[in-house]
């Protein structure tokens, strides 16, 4: 699944194992997100969010960085003559991200920064291989950065943390990402592919109906305790549940988003 031009940048998808791997490339500009890439990348996700094959999704990107962050110039001839606000852009396709219905998680190398900062962000989880650098850097460009991009970073790591990023547009390295809690986990050099693999067959493993109401739940959400409930009574993962840990054997969960 590619949809944009490789000379331009283009988001790419693959399935394999029960896991999306959705890739960022533009690597001449170490990544960074064309206006066409931000347009993409909700598409690319619509198509994986009802692929029910998919248990887990990962992003990252091509070669050794993530992103670092939005293609200026492009955002900003593109968007004139699309008439579209560049930012409105990021932050659909960051909105989308954050409602994929299933497990999501960036696996960073080198920089995320800007945009690329804002789309790890809004996945679930984010796993950083040791060198990589983190910045949130509007105040670099006099850019004000969006309400829901702004509570979802100080969801994430606190209001503090979230002004000295904003405030600052300083880059930050992994010892100081994973303190603040926006990283989950460090690897060494060459180990990040490995624990992203291992780690996305475990969550592929268990329940999605249990994933998905905590999703909702983590998010904020609290009026939709009686629908869950409810899939849960239909669902047979419970059962199935508690019998597999009682049989010593893995459990086959059904209930799909």
């Amino acid at each position: 699944m590619d949809r944009t031009e490789p000379q331009q940048g283009h988001i790419s998808a693959e399935v394999a194992a029960g896991v999306a791997t959705v890739v960022i490339s533009h690597p001449e500009k170490r990544n960074a997100m064309t206006a066409a890439m931000w347009r993409a990348l909700p598409d690319v996700l619509e198509g994986l969010a009802h692929d029910v094959e998919v248990r887990a999704l990962v992003l990252t990107g091509a070669g050794s960085t993530f992103c670092a962050g939005a293609d200026i110039s492009s955002l900003r001839e593109r968007a004139t003559v699309a008439g579209e606000e560049p930012q409105s852009l990021a932050v659909r396709a960051e909105e989308a991200l954050a409602a994929f219905p299933k497990p999501t998680l960036a696996a960073v190398r080198g920089y995320c920064v800007g945009g690329g900062c804002q789309l790890a962000a809004a996945c679930d989880l984010r796993f950083a291989e040791e060198g990589a650098s983190f910045g949130v850097t509007p105040a670099k460009l006099g850019i004000v950065y969006p309400a829901s991009s702004t509570r979802r970073l100080v969801s994430l790591v606190g209001p503090a943390a979230a002004k000295y990023l904003l405030f600052s547009g300083e880059l930050i390295g992994t010892e100081r990402a994973l303190r603040t809690g926006l990283v989950d986990e460090v690897l060494p050099e060459g180990e990040l592919g490995k624990r992203v693999a291992e780690f996305t067959r475990v969550l592929a493993s268990r329940s999605q109906l249990t994933q998905a109401a905590a999703k909702e739940f983590a998010s904020g959400r609290t009026d939709r305790y009686a629908y869950w409930a409810e899939q849960a009574r239909g669902s047979g993962d419970t059962a199935e549940g508690v019998a597999a840990f009682l049989e010593r054997r893995p459990p086959r969960f059904t209930w799909t988003v």
